[in-house]
């Protein structure tokens, strides 16, 4: 095992750490897991970067890289709506709350949960580019990552990693009994990050699938397809 596929088998080993530790009401294994998190993304540029650079591009790295990209999409995604549930309102989760796992991004229009089709909108395009990509792969056609997509997942990656910098900072509020301008002023600025990012991705999410569907319907089709 080379050291681009080591990157990522240790991606997926913390994937569960990652999705259990924010359920913790506790700073310090929220810290933990926006930790965990950040050196998750990291390394998921940078195997790839060393694979290519090095030539060490492996069956075993095609096959393992985008599984660890999906795990670590739902293990993230599934403790965030938990948490960020929606019906969680400002005057509810702000300062105690925190310790009760109420988390919605906090902004100054209001706190912003995460919605159920937020989660079916990014969760469905995964499965159904799955699908896509083995059907186009069965007629000897591999679908390669276009701009938007590549887009797309930067933009999971910030509103991600904006949430669990949240549920950390939050819970460290509630804890230590921090209300101040300042601190306003930071979980405010985070959560705007937070929410233009989750829009960004949503919409990016849809309209990378779209491009997909246009320049590779045949596939679904059964079209014939040209060498």
């Amino acid at each position: 095992m080379n050291l681009p596929t080591s990157f990522t088998v240790g991606r997926i080993a913390v994937t569960p750490l990652i999705a259990w530790l924010p359920l913790a009401p506790s700073s310090a294994p929220r810290l933990g897991a926006f930790l965990l998190f950040v050196a998750a993304a990291v390394t998921d540029y940078v195997d790839g970067r060393l694979a290519r650079s090095r030539k060490q591009e492996t069956d075993l790295g095609r096959l393992l890289d985008p599984l660890a990209d999906k795990l670590l999409l739902v293990a993230t995604l599934i403790p965030m709506f938990v948490l960020m549930r929606p019906g969680a309102h400002a005057e509810d989760a702000w300062p105690g709350k925190a310790l009760d796992n109420v988390l919605p991004f906090r902004t100054p229009f209001g706190d912003i949960p995460l919605a159920w089709w937020v989660l079916a909108v990014v969760l469905g395009r995964e499965l159904f580019m799955t699908l896509f990509r083995q059907l186009a792969a069965r007629r000897g056609v591999v679908i390669a990552a276009i701009g938007p997509a590549k887009w797309k997942t930067a933009m999971q990656l910030l509103w991600i990693g904006s949430a669990y910098c949240w549920f950390f900072a939050a819970t460290l509020a509630a804890e230590r009994g921090w209300d101040s301008h300042p601190w306003n002023a930071f979980a405010n600025f985070n959560g705007l990050v937070g929410v233009l990012a989750m829009c960004s991705a949503v919409a990016l999410t849809v309209y990378s699938m779209a491009l997909y569907v246009r320049y590779y319907g045949k596939f679904l089709t059964g079209a014939p397809v040209r060498s």
